[in-house]
């Protein structure tokens, strides 16, 4: 008995690694930490009440924001591993078994639990507020899809200290993938995972598609609408094409390794080259999924803080909805070197080459916008700012690799990790960056400390800057991707080193960021106006924080800047107080408890395909078919605010008299 428990315990955790140990001891300690609260301060109740069960956009935003702060955590330490591994040659900081795993969880949790769930968290923080809505279309659904991605992004998680991490790269390539070379759980950990995470992002897209076209306040016709609605708009459309074609893709290397079938193995008759073109059909867009929404957040910083209407509104709504077309005829270009034929490359060269035309035009009317401005370089206008430089040399970087023959000498190289870096750090990371310091005090109803958050500002620039810059000069030198170590003669320690001081530096700069909320919680400037920045959108004519019904009376939006329209009429005078005759009983959503208990179910049930239980795989699916038949007989599901609670919370703002 002792010997088959101690077997199937060595098996099931990971051992024989001390940073497996510290990490053991760390989810430890802090999940009994946790629990320690929750019981000393009887905390139960609160947490189900007004978290596990809550339908209310804001707070579903809220916990996307938490979470994916903890995942760019997890996914930096990642990062520092691999620069701390390859920052001399001959170094055996890592196991290679170990740096394919982090590789691998890296570039993972960086793009679908890291920035995915930071831009669903933007989306659920402003967008209604942006259109003049009271909530999303879909609140249950909405928070369906943030309980399915966080029990998808812990299903993934726990494969560093449960099984054992996948090791196929981030887009775990087939044969790597197989059975044949991933014999262990590792994989199936990706793909369900990734699979479960998946079905809450498509429902997302799908969400923000509808509570956009049909709940925009009275007069906001589409051309009228704030620009980071529209890029919102734009990425769902990505989402809604794309995500079923990874949910496809992931499907069918389920079948392969579960199954035995061998749609993607060549000595069974299949094409590992049909698998990589049907990942990338979906990871280009979904490039441009999480770029569009920053380029929103860039167009409303510039506006505000130059105190200027966007320069060129038309041309910046046909720029995202036109790269969010040309995003699907992209693809090749991560694999020129296939064989494909002259044709194919050419066409998607072009097609590349042209998808940096929209682009370009973006940059150029920001900078117009900004001309002869009055601009003040509050945090988020740092941000916004460092970015563009940043992604400039990006975007040609990338024309670089658009030109099919160059891209001969540069694929698979350490030249192209700098490009997708500089594009995804300088492009996502310090626009949602950007949009979380904008948007901070009308969520949480304080400003972020100006100071510290210069020092994280820098910190981050130039660790950038040293972190990513060499690289491209090791690209040249013919350093390749996945290269675990090297020998002295290669002459790459000496830029290596560099880039790992960089890496850390952007740690150092996330340290700053950490300890700047944690002081401004106590200590931040408070915002008792609702408008700190002077904004020119909906969703700062409301108190700061909103209320959960977020407007006691919806808005008329006939303008574009309408809010700043209206202070201008009025000499930028405070808005006169609502008269209570004017409020209402407001229509809200109820909160259910139904999709925590939903998602969690879908987590057994992917544990259980992990490890082959289908005993628990079968529990779990049962306990999905379960809950959908619950909810399906859930008629008491949304409730009236008392019109004496709409006046007692509009007095107490001063809105209302």
């Amino acid at each position: 008995m002792y010997a088959s428990i101690k077997s199937f315990a060595s098996s099931f955790f990971v051992t024989g690694d001390p940073l497996i140990y510290g990490a053991d001891v760390s989810i430890g300690l802090t999940t009994v930490a946790i629990l320690f609260v929750l019981f000393y301060f009887k905390k139960w109740g609160w947490l189900w009440r007004e978290w596990l069960t809550t339908v209310d956009h804001k707070k579903i935003g809220m916990m996307y924001l938490i979470a994916s702060l903890l995942m760019l955590f997890r996914g930096g330490v990642d990062a520092l591993l691999m620069r701390a591994q390859l920052a001399m040659p001959n170094v055996h900081f890592l196991q290679a078994e170990h740096y394919n795993e982090v590789f691998t969880t890296h570039g993972t949790i960086m793009i679908l639990f890291m920035a995915m769930p930071m831009m669903f968290g933007l989306f659920n923080m402003v967008v209604p507020l942006q259109i003049g809505a009271r909530d999303v279309a879909y609140p249950y659904l909405n928070a369906v899809s943030f309980w399915l991605f966080f029990f998808g992004a812990m299903l993934f998680n726990i494969s560093f200290v449960i099984g054992g991490s996948p090791d196929a790269g981030w887009l775990s390539y087939p044969p790597l993938s197989e059975m044949s070379h991933s014999p262990g759980v590792g994989q199936n950990f990706y793909i369900w995972g990734i699979q479960i995470s998946g079905i809450g992002s498509l429902a997302t897209g799908i969400n923000f598609i509808v509570t956009i076209l049909k709940m925009r306040a009275p007069g906001m016709k589409l051309m009228k609408m704030p620009m980071f609605s529209w890029s919102v708009l734009s990425s769902s459309i990505i989402i809604i094409f794309a995500f079923p074609i990874l949910t496809v893709t992931l499907a069918l290397l389920f079948i392969d390794r579960f199954l035995g079938g061998h749609l993607f193995t060549m000595d069974g008759g299949g094409n590992p080259m049909m698998y990589v073109n049907l990942i990338w059909m979906w990871g280009h867009p979904e490039v441009y999924i999480v770029v569009l929404p920053a380029f929103g957040i860039f167009s409303e910083i510039v506006a505000t803080f130059s105190r200027k209407r966007i320069f060129g509104y038309k041309s910046m709504v046909f720029a995202l909805m036109s790269i969010s077309i040309l995003s699907f005829f992209t693809w090749v270009h991560h694999f020129f070197t296939m064989g494909a034929g002259a044709d194919v490359n050419v066409f998607f060269a072009i097609a590349t080459m042209a998808i940096g035309i929209p682009t370009g035009a973006k940059v150029f009317n920001w900078l117009f916008t900004m001309f002869r401005g009055r601009i003040r370089l509050e945090q988020p206008m740092l941000w916004t700012l460092a970015f563009i430089p940043c992604f400039v040399v990006g975007g040609a970087t990338g024309v670089m690799l658009a030109v099919a023959p160059a891209d001969y000498q540069y694929h698979n190289s350490y030249f192209l990790i700098a490009h997708f870096h500089q594009v995804l750090i300088g492009g996502v990371v310090f626009g949602y960056l950007a949009g979380i310091y904008y948007w901070w005090p009308k969520l949480f109803g304080f400003k972020l400390n100006e100071r510290l958050g210069k020092w994280a500002f820098w910190l981050w620039n130039i660790g950038f800057y040293v972190c990513f810059m060499p690289q491209y000069a090791l690209g040249f030198m013919g350093m390749t991707r996945r290269v675990y170590t090297y020998g002295w003669d290669l002459g790459w320690g000496p830029l290596n080193l560099v880039s790992t001081i960089g890496a850390f530096l952007m740690g150092i700069g996330f340290v700053f960021q950490v300890w700047q909320i944690l002081y401004s919680v106590k200590y931040g400037e408070r915002d008792t106006t609702g408008d700190p920045w002077n904004g020119r959108t909906l969703e700062w004519s409301i108190p700061s924080p909103p209320p959960m019904y977020n407007f006691a009376v919806v808005p008329y939006a006939g303008e574009q800047d309408s809010f700043w329209e209206e202070k201008e009429r009025r000499d930028f005078a405070p808005a006169p107080p609502v008269p209570v005759a004017q409020l209402e009983a407001i229509h809200m959503p109820r909160n259910s408890g139904v999709p925590f208990i939903f998602s969690a179910c879908w987590f057994v049930a992917g544990f259980g395909f992990v490890f082959d239980w289908l005993w628990m795989a079968i529990l779990g699916m049962v306990g999905v078919g379960v809950t959908l038949l619950v909810r399906s007989f859930q008629y008491d599901t949304d409730y009236y605010v008392p019109v004496e609670e709409v006046i007692e919370t509009e007095i107490a703002a001063g809105r209302a008299i």
